[in-house]
C-alpha cells in the first residue's frame, strides 16, 4: 500500500498480517480531495487496519491524530508505519489497541474528522455512528465518514447527524455526516 497525497505520498506503507481488507487508493485519495486541506486538524480513525487512514491524515495536515484497532495481530505493523510518520512528520499518532466499542465508550475528547471503516461483515455501521453522536465525539463543524460495502443502507440521519455527501467507489461507499443544525 501507498499512501496516495500529501507531504507523504508515495510513501509505501506495510500491510498487517490476518483479515485485512485495505482502503483502495482510489478512494482514499478521493476521501481526502474531498475534504482539502487537514491543517492542524484533529482526526479519528476507527478499525485502522494497517494505520493507513489516520497517516493519509496526518500527510494532509491533520496534527492532533488518533487510532484504534483491536486486532493485536497487526500492533506491530501498526507502530512500525506510524513511526514512518512520527520520523518524517513530527506529528505523533496515539494508538488505542482495543475493541473500538469500547474506545468509543471511554473516550472523552472531540475531533474534526471521525472515518469508521469497519470490516464488511460488521452489522453495526449504524450504531456505532449514533453512539459517537451520542458520546459528542464529533466537533460542531466536523465530519462523520462511514466506509461500508454498498448493500449496507445507512439513514439521512442518525441521532444528531445528518448525511450530506455520499460518495460509491464500486462496491464500497463512504458517507459523510455532520451536526445537523
Amino acid at each position: 500500500m501507498r499512501i496516495t497525497g500529501g507531504k507523504l505520498k508515495g510513501r509505501i506503507i506495510k500491510c498487517p498480517d490476518g483479515v485485512i481488507r485495505p482502503a483502495m487508493d482510489k478512494m482514499r485519495e478521493s476521501v481526502f480531495a474531498i475534504l482539502g486541506d487537514l491543517e492542524g486538524k484533529s482526526w479519528l480513525d476507527l478499525f485502522s487496519g494497517s494505520g493507513t487512514i489516520a497517516i493519509e491524515a496526518v500527510s494532509h495536515g491533520a496534527t492532533d491524530v488518533e487510532l484504534c484497532e483491536k486486532d493485536r495481530l497487526k500492533i506491530k505493523t501498526v507502530l512500525e508505519n506510524v513511526s514512518l510518520t512520527e520520523k518524517e512528520m513530527d506529528v505523533k499518532i496515539r494508538c488505542h489497541f482495543m475493541a473500538v466499542e469500547l474506545f468509543i465508550k471511554r473516550c472523552k475528547k472531540q475531533f474534526d474528522y471521525i472515518f469508521l471503516d469497519p470490516p464488511f461483515p460488521y452489522k453495526f455501521h449504524e450504531q456505532l455512528a449514533a453512539q459517537c453522536a451520542q458520546r459528542g465525539l464529533l466537533k460542531c463543524n466536523g465530519t462523520l465518514m462511514v466506509h461500508r460495502p454498498s448493500e449496507r443502507e445507512m439513514p439521512e440521519k442518525i441521532e444528531s447527524l445528518s448525511l450530506c455527501d455520499r460518495r460509491i467507489y464500486g462496491r464500497s461507499v463512504v458517507d459523510f455526516y455532520s451536526i445537523a443544525e
